[in-house]
């Protein structure tokens, strides 16, 4: 009689490579280390996985669900476009400060890999894309003379905080705040 497939061998090997990824980095962890950690066979982690690209794109593709997840919950009943921003700057800032917090694992996957076109790393880049296309969008509801700048602006925060935001947090939202108050003014 064939042996069945343990269900749960899929879940194991992508929490396993999960957390070896995000505090080790993609490039530090090989898959002899994941198929020891997770403890399955190499056949297992291969019929899942058939390639540790593969592997990589759903450890991307779970951060940005739950990303998404989480700015989409704390957006929920939010109409003003400020307050918006604020409150997705809030969320990265709380993210941010948390002890266990390493970054942003797609900015992180960015930023350790060599420049590439393959499957994992072309998702990471439409990640971040659309994540910018939201702050594009909700700075240009405010109708302020300067979309573009205070846009940038509101990013390079938000990727500070992604970098360093045990130190900073607090202050990227009061200046978050700020730049939001005094481009109004202008516009």
């Amino acid at each position: 009689m064939p042996r069945q497939a343990d269900p749960t061998t899929r879940d194991r090997i992508l929490r396993t490579s999960t957390r070896l990824f995000y505090r080790e980095g993609v490039q530090a962890v090989g898959m002899a280390r994941i198929i020891d950690e997770a403890g399955c066979g190499k056949n297992a982690l291969y019929r899942h996985f058939p390639s540790k690209s593969d592997l990589v794109t759903a450890y991307l593709d779970e951060f940005a669900i739950a990303r998404d997840e989480a700015a989409s919950a704390a957006l929920d009943g939010v109409d003003d476009p400020a307050q918006a921003l604020i409150t997705l700057t809030r969320q990265i800032a709380a993210d941010a400060s948390h002890r266990s917090f390493r970054g942003c694992a797609i900015r992180n996957y960015l930023r350790e890999t060599p420049p590439a076109d393959d499957t994992a790393a072309r998702r990471a880049r439409t990640c971040v894309r659309r994540w910018r296309r939201r702050i594009d969008h909700l700075v240009g509801e405010l109708g302020v003379a300067d979309p573009k700048t205070l846009a940038d602006r509101i990013w390079l925060i938000h990727e500070g905080l992604y970098a360093d935001g045990r130190r900073s947090a607090t202050v990227a939202v009061d200046l978050v705040e700020e730049l939001i108050t005094s481009a109004k003014k202008v516009g």
